[in-house]
């Protein structure tokens, strides 16, 4: 009876861990989806009059992604107990975004371009290696 108690215990924790990893995949996906369409949009902001605002709009939508992230990651590591190593990356990546708006607001394209750059190349890197 006991055994048959820990291995329903184990199946089921191992179901929620599978369920976080999902959602975890998923929030990744979305913010990578989210920063590629930043690039877009800072192209549309170079070459019409609606550009402007699909960048400010899009970058909410990129900061909730990344604050998604971290939500994901914290729900993938705390029923299983796993590696905290997701919550410190989505956690890095939430700073990043910050300073992202805050160069955007200030208008530091020398800064914020690169930097952009390198949040969707990070994003991506962690699409594939989850």
């Amino acid at each position: 009876m006991a055994a048959q108690a820990t291995a329903t215990a184990t199946a089921t924790a191992t179901a929620n861990a599978q369920r976080g990893s999902s959602f975890l995949q998923i929030a990744i996906a979305l913010q990578t989806l989210t920063i590629f369409l930043q690039a877009v949009s800072a192209g549309l902001l170079l070459t019409s009059s609606y550009g402007e605002t699909l960048h400010s709009v899009g970058a909410r939508v990129m900061y909730g992604a990344s604050m998604l992230y971290v939500l994901a990651a914290v729900l993938a590591w705390k029923p299983g107990g796993g590696s905290l190593r997701p919550v410190w990356h989505a956690s890095g990546f939430l700073v990043l975004a910050s300073v992202q708006v805050v160069l955007g607001i200030a208008h530091v394209p020398s800064v914020h371009l690169p930097l952009g750059v390198l949040m969707f190349g990070l994003s991506v890197l962690a699409l594939v290696r989850r």
